[in-house]
This record gives structure tokens, C-alpha cells and sequence, in this order.
């Protein structure tokens, strides 16, 4: 095999300088709440944020995705926006944002922060005015829907956290639609002076300084104008956590005239070269939406979904149908990849055994950074951090409260960033937090992870490596398994250079197949090799390694 020459190697990157910034870039979420708080409230807050870049940068990742700071009533957390444009105090003020976005530019940073577009807080002065009657200026702003002749709700649509999806308003005599929390009334996306406020919501940050946004919940953002009823799913009231499961959501979301705003959207976005804009798509089978929101490079840049995020296991096959699912060509869209958020239960819980979980932990942050696309980070994820456990008194996510015991829920994931072990809630804030911290969580805080064997320090070196070695960021990416389901090889090739990616998942030695690599230069391991590095024939059990061709 031919390695690269230093004339292709000029070309290469002479090509790669020419790409936008964002392609392959790695990206780390950071939940507001639950990172750091310099207030003493209990709450994590944006000068909290501001003193964590450091330690973000240090990592080696290219940008920082940051969840809702807006003002909000906080009924789902900050994802019931009631005012776009402004910064709840309980997370600071506008300043302390500016200097956020200062900071992260000075180190390198990118800045990407979230835009929910489906709905608002019912604390929103557009809905306040909304609802006050059926002929004010903003009365079509939201969906509205009289009642069935006997009373009851338009159709048989279902909320994600339970139960109908419309609420009564005695204000207007109407159902308003929801597909959230009834505190979280749906936009009327159809409504052009809607579509004209969000993108202006949109200029307001850019004007500040963002390089971009991830839109939150975009397939939920328009709905069946005929509000037609939803078919049944098939999944039973025994196997379902909610009765939002039981149903196709053919009508309450996903709807094609979605792309018509994305496009008028991303029309705003070219006055901001160099801006990124990344799609969460749920549901059963996103693909295709992610595909049409992403197509054709006059739409969004990226899209993820949830495949991965509520995965119960992780095996060769998992990542090979999922990634699969993209084919590569130039006008198709640019996938991003996430194992845990602030959404899912932690991977490193759901795939992983207590006993195997830190060796484990370290072969699936490698997987996340061999795949094509953009790895998105979860805070806690650098540091191995498991799901904490939450005692039911103390939840606060409505979901979780609603599902308990069925589900691990969200809280668990939520839970306070641990930075200094034997300070009062691991250094995260001096008052009680407003999630307890995980005693397990507090062993693998930053400070304990400073030696060059802690999952922090293995973190920092993967994304150095993946940096320098261009195939594992713009490459083409070739699929093969290693003969069962618990290996899997992965190839990622840019002109000359070829690196393979192997994971072996199970709990024997795997030895490479006749031809596999004739030579090559061991790029980096998640765990020690006994092996001489430039002779690999095999990888032990849970392990993953990056071997450059040559």
C-alpha cells in the first residue's frame, strides 16, 4: 500500500484549506445548567462557561455548542423560550455572552448556539397575545383549532411527554396544539410573519458574533394543515413508555413544506460566511428529512439523529446500518454524530458494563471520532462519566417524572460537570446544584484526570491525532465487519492515504484477516499492545485502534 508523498500531501492540503471550517469539525455540547456556577445559585451559568474554555480548548475540539440560555419560565428547562433575544438572569446577562464568544474565538473556538423554532413558552408575548382572542395581530402566530362538537380536542395527535397534544383555551374558545409540554405551544410555521420573526431571532446572534446554530426539534416545526387524525403504530400500551408510541406521527410532524423555510432560512445565513448550522431530526426514520434538509448545499449543513442516542446496545452492525444510510455523493448533506446529549441517557451506561466501563468508554469516544461527519462531545463524556442516578424526589425533568420507573429518563444525564473532587459538589457550585452530584461522578472529576492513563488525557490525544491525520477527517469511509458482530473495521481514505479504524467490541483477541494491512504505522490505541507497534496482527478485547496504511 502507498503512503502519501509530500507532493500529494501539499495538494491535500491546499484542498482541505479550501473547505469550510465545519467540515469534520468536532464540536462539544455544553448543558448550561449543569456545567459550572459562579453565582452560587445552585445553577450552572454563562461565567461558568466563560472559566471552562480553558479546559474545552484544552481539549482539542474545534467548536462549542451551547444549549438554551434564553429567558425562559423553565417549565422543559430552557427549551420553552419566552424571548429569543434575551439571557434568562439565572444564566447571567447579554455581556456575559459577548465575552463568552470573545474567549472562544481567542482560543480557537467556534461558537454554535441553539435555536428552537417549533415553539415558544406560553410565557412568550407572542403567545400571551395570541391567545387574548381570535383577531388580534398575532392571532395566527400559533395553531389554533376549534373543538369537536362534543367537546373534546381536534384529533387523536399525542404529546412526547404525554397525553393529547391540544389544550383547552378558555381565552379564545380553542385547542391550541403542542407537541411537547402544554407549556410549549407550537408555532405556525405556515404563517410568513412567523417564519420573518424567527429569522430575524436568527440575525440577532449572528450580529453577536455566532458561528452558527443547532435547531432544535426542526421536523416538529410544521404540522398537517387538515389536521387529519394520526394512524396507529402498532406498539401496544404493554410496550410503549407513552401513548405518543403508539401512534405514526404521519400529521403532527414532518411535513414537506419544512424545507421551504429551511431554504428561506439559509438564504439569511449566506450574509454570514462561514456560518454552520447543524438539524435534530427525531422520529422512527429521519433519514430521508435529514437528507432534504441537508441536500443541495442551498439548505442546512449537517443534520444527526437518534440512532445512536437511544441505541440500548452498540454492536459493528449498529453503526454500520446507521452510517450507511448516507452515500457519500458531493450534493448530498454532511452527517453529524452524537453518542450521548442532553436527551439520552449516557452511552457509556447504556452499552457498556460497570465492570468494562472505562475501557469501553475509551473505544466508543474512538469510534465517535472515526466516522465522517462531525462528532458532537458531550460535557462528562471526555471524562467517562456514567449516567447518575437521581432519586425520584429529587427528578426535575417532566418526562422523567412522567415515565418513571420505565425509563432511565434525562436528569440522569443533566447532572453537575465535576471539576475538583474533594470540594463541596465536586467544584461545580458552592449552594446546593439543582440536580445532586453523582458520587461516582466526583471520583472522575477533572482535576483527578490530569495523569497521562486518565480518560481525559486518552481524550486530548485522540482528537490530536484525528487532527493531524487528514483521511480521519475529510476521508471517504468503507465499511467491513470482522466476521461477527462484535468487530468492526472501518476504512477512511483521502487520495493516497488510508487509515483503518478497528473496534474490536467483544471479549476475545481479534486477529486480523489474511491481506487486511500489509505494514503499517499505529496512529493510536485505546489500549496498551503488546505487539510491536509497526506489526499489528491482532487487538484485544475491547479495544480500538487507528493503523495508518504505509
Amino acid at each position: 500500500m502507498v503512503g502519501v508523498t509530500d507532493a500529494a500531501s501539499s495538494v491535500m492540503q491546499k484542498e482541505l484549506s479550501q473547505l469550510p471550517w465545519w467540515k469534520g469539525a468536532v464540536i462539544y455540547q455544553i448543558y448550561p445548567r449543569s456545567f459550572r456556577d459562579t453565582s452560587g445559585n445552585g445553577v450552572g451559568d454563562l461565567k461558568g462557561i466563560l472559566r471552562g474554555l480553558d479546559h474545552i480548548a484544552g481539549l482539542g475540539v474545534d467548536g462549542i455548542w451551547i444549549s438554551p440560555f434564553f429567558t425562559s419560565p423553565m417549565a422543559d428547562y430552557g427549551y420553552d423560550v419566552a424571548d429569543f433575544c434575551g439571557v434568562d438572569p439565572i444564566f447571567g446577562t447579554i455581556e456575559d455572552f459577548d465575552a463568552i464568544v470573545e474567549r472562544a474565538h481567542a482560543l480557537g473556538l467556534k461558537v454554535i448556539i441553539d435555536q428552537v423554532y417549533s415553539h415558544t413558552s406560553d410565557h412568550h408575548d407572542w403567545f400571551i397575545e395570541s391567545r387574548s382572542s381570535r383577531d388580534n395581530p398575532r392571532a395566527d402566530w400559533y395553531v389554533w383549532a376549534d373543538a369537536k362538537s362534543d367537546g373534546s380536542p381536534p384529533n387523536n395527535w399525542q404529546s412526547v411527554f404525554g397525553g393529547s397534544s391540544w389544550e383547552w383555551d378558555a381565552r379564545r374558545g380553542q385547542y391550541y396544539f403542542h407537541n411537547f409540554l402544554k407549556e410549549q405551544p407550537d408555532l405556525n410555521l405556515y404563517n410568513e410573519e412567523v417564519q420573518e420573526a424567527l429569522i430575524a431571532a436568527g440575525r440577532f446572534w449572528l450580529d453577536r458574533g455566532v458561528d452558527g446554530f443547532r435547531l432544535d426539534a426542526l421536523n416538529f416545526s410544521m404540522h398537517d394543515r387538515n389536521l387529519r387524525d394520526n394512524p396507529p403504530s402498532g406498539v401496544s400500551a404493554h410496550e410503549a413508555t407513552r401513548p405518543f408510541d403508539m401512534q405514526l406521527h404521519t400529521y403532527n410532524m414532518s411535513q414537506p413544506e419544512i424545507v421551504g423555510f429551511i431554504e428561506k432560512f439559509s438564504a439569511m445565513l449566506d450574509d454570514y460566511p462561514g456560518s454552520f448550522t447543524v438539524a435534530e431530526v427525531g422520529g422512527p426514520n429521519p433519514i430521508e428529512e435529514m437528507k432534504a434538509f441537508t441536500e443541495g448545499g442551498k439548505r442546512l449543513d449537517s443534520a444527526y439523529n437518534f440512532d445512536f442516542l437511544y441505541a440500548p446496545a452498540l454492536t459493528a452492525r449498529t453503526v454500520i446500518e446507521s452510517a450507511n444510510q448516507w452515500d457519500q455523493s458531493d450534493d448530498e448533506g454532511w452527517p453529524s454524530w452524537a453518542f450521548s446529549n442532553h436527551d439520552a441517557p449516557r452511552a457509556i451506561t447504556r452499552w457498556a458494563s460497570d465492570e468494562h466501563r472505562d475501557e469501553m468508554a475509551r473505544l466508543y469516544m474512538m469510534l465517535l471520532l472515526s466516522l465522517r461527519g462531525n462528532p458532537i462531545i458531550y460535557q462528562g463524556e471526555e471524562l467517562g462519566l456514567p449516567q447518575a442516578n437521581v432519586p425520584f424526589s429529587n427528578l426535575k425533568d417532566p418526562e422523567a417524572i412522567a415515565n418513571w420507573p420505565k425509563t432511565l429518563g434525562r436528569d440522569g444525564a443533566r447532572t453537575p460537570m465535576p471539576w475538583v473532587q474533594a470540594a463541596p459538589n465536586a467544584g461545580f457550585s458552592s449552594a446546593d446544584p439543582w440536580l445532586p452530584v453523582d458520587p461516582a461522578h466526583s471520583q472522575l472529576a477533572v482535576d483527578q484526570q490530569q495523569g497521562n492513563d486518565s480518560m481525559l488525557r486518552f481524550t486530548a490525544e485522540a482528537l490530536s491525532v484525528r487532527k493531524r491525520v487528514e483521511a480521519l477527517v475529510q476521508g471517504r469511509m468503507r465499511f467491513s465487519e470482522g466476521g461477527d458482530n462484535s468487530v468492526l473495521i472501518i476504512e477512511r481514505r483521502m487520495g493516497a492515504e488510508l487509515v483503518l479504524a478497528l473496534f474490536n467490541f467483544g471479549d476475545g483477541e481479534f486477529n486480523f484477516p489474511e491481506g487486511l494491512v500489509s505494514a503499517g504505522d499505529l496512529l493510536l490505541s485505546s489500549r496498551p499492545l503488546k505487539e510491536d507497534p509497526v506489526k499489528v496482527s491482532s487487538i484485544p478485547a475491547r479495544t480500538g485502534v487507528w493503523i495508518r496504511a504505509v
